[in-house]
């Protein structure tokens, strides 16, 4: 597997201090936190980390296809390090989002109806589990 920097070179981001926490943070946390998680976790770290450098950064990320940005939580835009094809499930009590494998989706639209698939966005909304165990 390749390092943090050489992902980031191989997706042409100059990888800096900032950069690199940033993206080891989003593919270690597969909470997908918003940028000012990422911020208030990280400072400590990274004295020199601002917000605009965060937030600038996930737009970079996203715009370079080393993190997708999701839009299932209606007041915060989130972030996941993890961009091959799956989908998200929402839980409306607890707000936790959690990953859910997707089949060759893009593959059948390929085959099927001839679509040339460049991004798939699946999220699903409802109760958790943990959730329902304590209604």
């Amino acid at each position: 597997m390749k390092s943090t920097q050489e992902y980031l070179i191989a997706h042409d981001i100059k990888p800096s201090v900032q950069r690199l926490g940033i993206m080891e943070y989003l593919l270690s946390h597969r909470t997908h936190p918003t940028a000012d998680e990422v911020y208030w976790d990280l400072q400590p770290s990274i004295p020199t980390l601002s917000k605009t450098t965060v937030y600038n950064t996930m737009k970079l990320f996203v715009e370079q296809g080393v993190a997708i940005q999701i839009d299932i939580d209606e007041r915060n835009a989130r972030f996941d390090g993890v961009v091959e094809a799956h989908a998200h499930f929402y839980c409306k009590k607890c707000g936790c989002i959690i990953d859910l494998p997707l089949p060759q989706i893009s593959w059948m639209m390929s085959e099927t109806y001839g679509f040339t698939v460049d991004e798939t966005c699946v999220n699903l909304k409802g109760i958790c589990e943990e959730c329902k165990k304590k209604s």
